[in-house]
């Protein structure tokens, strides 16, 4: 049973988990009771059979996510160690915020980014399967014109940008901005849509990703991590172990009835 959330908002429907970081005062940046609320609701989804999928996005307009609330930094109520008051300093806040680190949550999660993602926002970018962004999203990182290292958010872009990319995006902090087509242009984002038409986007793919057997998805989305993380021939050793968990003899039975009766599901072209 899901919980209410103080900056969360969570719908199920059709098997898809909506999650909307509900802080649009603050851009929906992340304060230390998001930081456990999201926690927990990464841990209900996974426990949730319902569930088959996951759209992650920000409330309003203007902003996914702009990472820390720095004016709700020293909070002492977070009962995890602080130093002077919070952990943010000092630990990784992806430990508490990323589905698959925080949550181990192997559910497909797509981002519908409709706006300004920045910092603290590759946490949660870092972590999911792939992102639809609307036409007026922008991507940064501000660490070092603040005096930050960009440490975290830089490791976890490099999983997903090309080396030189990553190196200007957070050298050059605030005084550049990715634009959602070069995102695009660089691999960093699946589909680019307007403002109007994000939510309908990731529903699309998000239904079709539900549609799919369960343990064959989540079989498929550790396989393509673990080849991401680990060297290929040590991936190579999982793979067999994933082969049995993800094959379910129901699911491949049905997949070969329905192959065999030749209707074929209706496809788009992107």
């Amino acid at each position: 049973m899901r919980q209410d959330f103080a900056t969360l908002r969570c719908d199920v429907s059709d098997h898809v988990a909506w999650v909307v970081l509900d802080r649009p005062e603050v851009h929906n940046a992340f304060d230390l009771r998001m930081m456990r609320e999201l926690r927990t609701l990464w841990r209900e989804l996974r426990e949730d059979d319902e569930v088959r999928a996951v759209v992650l996005t920000g409330a309003g307009d203007r902003a996914f996510c702009t990472g820390v609330d720095r004016g709700a930094l020293a909070d002492p109520a977070l009962p995890i160690g602080t130093r002077g008051g919070t952990p943010l300093h000092f630990d990784d806040p992806g430990d508490w915020i990323s589905p698959k680190t925080a949550g181990d949550l192997w559910k497909p999660v797509i981002a519908a980014v409709n706006g300004m993602a920045c910092g603290g926002a590759f946490y949660l970018l870092g972590q999911v399967e792939f992102i639809i962004a609307a036409e007026h999203a922008t991507f940064f990182d501000p660490h070092t014109s603040y005096g930050m290292a960009s440490v975290f958010e830089s490791m976890a872009m490099l999983q997903r940008m090309p080396l030189g990319e990553v190196m200007r995006m957070q050298l050059t902090g605030a005084y550049e901005r990715l634009s959602a087509r070069r995102a695009y242009e660089i691999g960093l984002v699946q589909e680019v849509v307007p403002a109007a038409g994000l939510r309908a986007a990731a529903a699309r793919v998000a239904a079709a990703v539900a549609a799919q057997p369960t343990l064959a998805v989540q079989a498929t989305v550790r396989a393509v991590w673990y080849a991401q993380e680990l060297g290929y021939r040590q991936a190579l050793q999982v793979a067999k172990t994933l082969v049995q968990v993800g094959n379910d003899p129901a699911a491949l039975a049905e997949g070969q009835a329905a192959f065999a009766s030749g209707v074929r599901p209706p496809w788009r072209l992107r």
